[in-house]
């Protein structure tokens, strides 16, 4: 084989595993909320399909390809069918430039633990996941009903508003790692991370992408108890599931690059780095599901003066600060 073919054969096998390993991990990341919940609330949770439960989310995959497809007769059919893979697609795609381990050396080649080693690879995670928004909005308009506009209404100002403060917040990341890819930002981790120098940009970069998955206690878009559920009420079967799935990808995604960002990604003693960037993810996700379990809702007002108010203020500040300090470190 010549070198072209083989790193055309080595690209795509890691986009296969990824592909696979991402919806396979959403998947089991929905049964294993199901589950934690349940211990939560002190009951069993999903525990009869296959051995404790295992092939529970193969089940939901039957039923959901399985349930009538539903078009709403006064809903704009394209944008309608559109949403849900705006939704999911760029949840995604984000993971391409997210660098999960060590480069491994196969047939002399170097090979990067990353699809696609973007020297912009920040940039192009903030412009992925300002696409995303136009699903939620888009499944809102589409559906012709008042639930779900307001669904998609309350999602886009959640996530532009907050899109706003986790954009900030890794301003001082690009400044202390002096470039914009995630493999170099990684690297400039390899003793200290992060999240040691910059403790409020990671509780401002947590805080913003838990409003971005619009989990609790920013589930303001669904808010069940008043919206039905929100911006995809009139979504049914596996069109629901992509929303569904879109969410759960978010989390995983999300959580990748905060580890990336601020817990020096794949870096880790005795462990192998793919099991430590894992490990790492896998925690972030549990974070998200126990405050779904533990924090009330808050309410819309409250929403937007966190992000607008709070956050942004602070995630500025934050900038100046660390400006300041760069700038007396050069100096000595």
């Amino acid at each position: 084989m010549t070198a072209s073919s083989v790193d055309i054969a080595l690209f795509a096998a890691k986009v296969g595993l990824v592909f696979f390993v991402i919806l396979t991990l959403a998947a089991y990341l929905v049964f294993a909320e199901r589950r934690i919940l349940a211990w939560v609330q002190d009951r069993k949770g999903p525990n009869r399909v296959g051995p404790f439960g295992l092939l529970q989310p193969l089940a939901d995959l039957i039923k959901l390809l399985t349930k009538e497809d539903f078009l709403p007769s006064a809903a704009d059919k394209w944008l309608f069918y559109l949403a849900p893979a705006m939704a999911a697609i760029p949840a995604i795609m984000i993971f391409a430039v997210i660098p999960f381990g060590a480069p491994l050396t196969v047939a002399g080649h170097a090979v990067p633990l990353v699809v696609a080693d973007l020297n912009i690879g920040l940039l192009f995670f903030l412009a992925l996941s300002s696409i995303a928004v136009y699903g939620v909005a888009i499944g809102g308009w589409a559906s012709n009903s008042k639930y779900s506009l307001l669904g998609g209404i309350r999602g886009l100002a959640q996530l532009i508003s907050y899109e706003l403060s986790m954009g900030l917040s890794l301003v001082p990341i690009v400044m202390l790692a002096r470039s914009f890819s995630l493999t170099e930002i990684v690297d400039a981790q390899r003793t200290i991370p992060f999240i040691i120098y910059q403790p409020l940009a990671f509780i401002i970069f947590l805080i913003s992408i838990t409003a971005e998955c619009k989990r609790i206690p920013f589930d303001l878009p669904e808010a069940e108890g008043e919206l039905v559920a929100g911006f995809h009420t009139e979504y049914s079967g596996m069109r629901f599931g992509l929303f569904f799935v879109g969410e759960y990808i978010n989390i995983i995604v999300l959580g990748g690059l905060a580890t990336t960002l601020f817990l020096g990604g794949w870096h880790g003693p005795l462990l192998p780095p793919v099991i430590w960037f894992t490990l790492k993810t896998l925690a972030f996700a549990f974070f998200f599901i126990w405050m779904r379990g533990t924090l009330p809702r808050l309410r819309y007002d409250q929403l937007m003066h966190l992000g607008w108010k709070v956050l942004t203020p602070l995630a500025l500040m934050n900038i100046l600060v660390t400006a300041w300090w760069l700038m007396l470190k050069n100096h000595m």
